[in-house]
């Protein structure tokens, strides 16, 4: 008997694991094994679990996805993660692939294409839902990146931050950071997008489609 694939869940919203847990359950080749409320809890307790493919939120709180699947990655070069978003823009997709994860799906897909992700990233293959994947490309044959994707990673991170309202001591906290180095990175952001205050980096990313209205 072929070993199931093991799944592990990281979403905030504990209805929305139950969901993915029954659907992802009637799957004859998949076990849910765990489940964690935010990327830290994930982080924690990979190690322990070790699960085949984590599927992994990236709107939490705390440190947030893109940062724990960066950290996970780091832990593990072969951990495996499937990021599950609401987000459907082409600044997500960029950086957690580039964080390391193999795939990227909107919440909004359709079940058996989740399924079917999952079984292609145990695989070690590279799965992009279509529409996502055609936005990437579209993004690309343009040539003309935006402001928000002259932001460094780690600029990145402290900019999804500072979009949702978080203070530079909170911010550093969360990301193991000095609250310095938080305000360094704060000055270039601010220079590189233009902005003049914080309001004005919730405004930005709200444009681009990085953080939910």
């Amino acid at each position: 008997m072929t070993a199931k694939i093991r799944v592990m869940l990281v979403d905030d919203h504990a209805v929305v694991r139950v969901g993915f847990r029954m659907l992802l359950s009637a799957s004859p080749d998949i076990e849910v094994v765990a489940e964690a409320s935010s990327g830290e809890l994930a982080y924690q307790c990979y190690a322990e679990i070790s699960p085949d493919v984590v599927i992994m939120d990236l709107s939490m709180p705390g440190m947030g996805g893109i940062e724990a699947v960066r950290r996970l990655l780091a832990r593990d070069k072969a951990a495996r993660v499937l990021v599950l978003s609401a987000h459907e823009d082409t600044a997500h997709p960029k950086r957690v692939l580039k964080a390391g994860a193999l795939g990227y799906l909107s919440k909004r897909t359709a079940p058996e294409e989740l399924i079917e992700a999952v079984r292609a990233i145990a695989a070690g293959r590279i799965y992009l839902a279509a529409e996502i994947a055609r936005k990437l490309a579209v993004h690309d044959i343009s040539g003309n990146p935006g402001a928000v994707e002259a932001l460094s990673e780690r600029e990145f991170g402290v900019f999804l931050q500072l979009a949702r309202g978080q203070s530079v001591n909170h911010i550093a906290e969360i990301l193991s950071l000095s609250p310095n180095t938080v305000g360094t990175h704060l000055y270039k952001i601010k220079q590189k997008l233009g902005a003049a205050n914080q309001a004005e980096l919730t405004l930005i990313a709200m444009r681009n489609g990085l953080i939910e209205t």
